[in-house]
């Protein structure tokens, strides 16, 4: 029975920790995106043609 305890235990530390990682890696900007906006430019959508009704 000690050793469920000793492990939900560790699990939970372990849990808290990458918790932790993941909260500092967000504040710290690791998930910025830094490079799609610089080659978002070098991929420019075509503009889109009007749209004319066509009387045939």
């Amino acid at each position: 029975m000690k050793a469920i305890f000793f492990l939900i235990l560790l699990s939970l530390i372990i849990a808290l920790g990458f918790l932790a990682a993941f909260f500092w890696a967000v504040r710290s900007g690791q998930y910025d995106d830094d490079y799609t906006p610089s080659v978002r430019m070098l991929f420019d959508d075509k503009p889109e043609e009007e749209k004319t009704e066509n009387n045939n």
